[in-house]
C-alpha cells in the first residue's frame, strides 16, 4: 500500500465511523446533548440534512444515514480504484460496500467495546464519553449479564461479546471469499 491510499483508506474510514456512530447513537437512543453526541450530529449534518428531505426514516431506522455510509465507502472504492488503476464493475461496487459497512460496524462495536472496559478501570465518576459508550454498547451486553452474571466482582460481559464477534468475522471470512479484503 503506497502512501497516498493509505490517506485515501484513513480519510473515508474514519468519516465511515462518525456515520456509523450517528446511525449507532440514534438506533441506541443516546443522550443527544452528550458533547460526544453533538460532534456526531456536527460532523454529518451538512450533508445528512439534505438527504432526509429525500430518504425519510422508517421507524427508527435512519435510512440517510445508512445510504450516506455506503456512498462513503463507494467513493472510497473509486477512488482507490483510480489510484491503482483498478476497473470495478457497479455490481461487484455495491456488494463490496455493504460488505465494507457491516465489517466497518463490526470493528467500530469491537473498539467501542474495549475503550468501555478500558475506562471503566479509570471512570471516577460522571464522565460524558463513558456515558455515551454505555449507552451504546448495554444494549450488546445486557442479555450476556442476563447469562453470565459477574464472578467475583468481574464483568465478563464485553469478553464474551468479543470473542462472539471474532467468531462472526472467522465464520463470515469462511463463507465470504472477499471478507478479510474490505
Amino acid at each position: 500500500m503506497n502512501a497516498m491510499q493509505f490517506l485515501v483508506t484513513t480519510v473515508f474510514e474514519l468519516y465511515l465511523m462518525v456515520v456509523i456512530l450517528r446511525f449507532w447513537l440514534q438506533l441506541a437512543r443516546a443522550d443527544f446533548y452528550n458533547p460526544f453526541s453533538q460532534f456526531v450530529v456536527k460532523a454529518t449534518q451538512p450533508i445528512i440534512a439534505p438527504m432526509r428531505r429525500v430518504l425519510p426514516s422508517i421507524g427508527v431506522i435512519d435510512t440517510a444515514s445508512i445510504v450516506l455510509a455506503i456512498i462513503v465507502v463507494m467513493v472510497k472504492f473509486l477512488v482507490l480504484a483510480l489510484i491503482v488503476d483498478f476497473k470495478l464493475d457497479a455490481i461487484s461496487l455495491i456488494i463490496l460496500s455493504l460488505v465494507s459497512v457491516l465489517k466497518e460496524a463490526g470493528v467500530l462495536l469491537f473498539w467501542v467495546l474495549i475503550i468501555r472496559a478500558l475506562l471503566s478501570w479509570f471512570n471516577q465518576g460522571h464522565n460524558p464519553i463513558v456515558m455515551v459508550m454505555d449507552q451504546l454498547t448495554e444494549p450488546f451486553l445486557r442479555p450476556v449479564r442476563k447469562i453470565l452474571p459477574p464472578m467475583g466482582g468481574l464483568d465478563l460481559s464485553v469478553m464474551l461479546v468479543l470473542i462472539a464477534m471474532n467468531f462472526i468475522n472467522i465464520l463470515f471470512a469462511q463463507y465470504i471469499p472477499f471478507w478479510n479484503a474490505v
